[in-house]
């Protein structure tokens, strides 16, 4: 049996089109959406904590700098520059950080953001705060492709 390239692309670019067409319409779940139950819930959580939870620092959470609930730009207030949204940060940890020396995690960058730059007390490790944190961080990059160590979207 021959192989016809230009059928195939055609098949190709049809079922494509056909997907796109069915995930427009919502017909077909994307990841995100097939998140339910207990999992959902910590999302949620996470979402809620990284929205409004100050962490007895200087009254700026999270959001305050990672706009659009850490799928925007991040601003830092009082510096002149933009940053890059948190779309794939749990795809890009652990990570070399240059300025410590070393290998850090989701969790460690999280608890150095709520320690510097919102001057809060960090969620233990083993907190249910940490815990919704990583997993709404998490559930921002859904999809995209594991990269240790590269770069922000």
């Amino acid at each position: 049996m021959q192989c016809n390239p230009v059928k195939e692309w055609r098949l190709f670019s049809l079922s494509g089109a056909v997907l796109g067409a069915l995930l427009a319409v919502g017909a077909v779940p994307t990841a995100q959406a097939a998140v339910t139950g207990p999992l959902a819930q910590t999302v949620e959580q996470g979402k809620q904590i990284f929205m409004h939870d100050t962490f007895g620092g200087r009254g700026m959470t999270c959001a305050s700098c990672h706009k659009a609930a850490g799928m925007g730009t991040t601003e830092v207030p009082g510096m002149d520059r933009k940053g890059p949204s948190l779309a794939n940060a749990a795809a890009v940890f652990p990570r070399y950080k240059a300025r410590v020396h070393k290998v850090i995690t989701l969790e460690e960058q999280i608890r150095g953001c709520i320690h510097g730059a919102l001057g809060g007390k960090e969620p233990a490790y083993d907190s249910a705060t940490m815990r919704a944190l990583v997993t709404y961080v998490s559930s921002l990059a859904q999809g995209q492709r594991i990269d240790m160590g590269g770069a922000f979207k």
